[in-house]
């Protein structure tokens, strides 16, 4: 079972994504406030992070980068999990900020579940 914190502002995308990696027994910690999201991390230390882009306040960019400066979580695997699907963006995130994944909403459940299944494989725990 995998630890995975999920930091999406919009809560009925959040509470799925928690429905659906749960049901593939994977232990899911959602964070709706993006400016908890970096202490939320730090408490978990989660073996894997799906990351919202557009979000009030702190797009998850700038979120991406701060967990990367810190050293306990600057191996942990993140993915971003986002509506944004402008090729710029995709990427930033993927060439430029090295996330490991770029998922697009909307998004199938299995789909979901088979790519946070591969990228916990890849990259085993943190």
């Amino acid at each position: 079972m995998a630890k995975i914190l999920c930091v999406d502002d919009e809560r009925d995308i959040a509470d799925l994504v928690k429905l659906v990696l749960e049901l593939g027994q994977h232990q899911v910690t959602v964070v709706t406030e993006p400016e908890s999201a970096v202490a939320t991390a730090l408490d978990l230390s989660p073996d894997l992070i799906l990351l919202d882009v557009v979000m009030p306040h702190v797009d998850g960019f700038d979120i991406f980068r701060e967990i990367r400066e810190q050293p306990s979580l600057a191996k942990i695997p993140i993915a971003f999990l986002t509506s944004n699907n402008k090729s710029v963006d995709l990427m930033v995130g993927l060439h430029v900020m090295k996330a490991e994944d770029y998922i697009t909403k909307p998004f199938g459940k299995q789909e979901l579940l088979d790519r946070v299944n591969l990228l916990l494989k890849k990259h085993g725990p943190a």
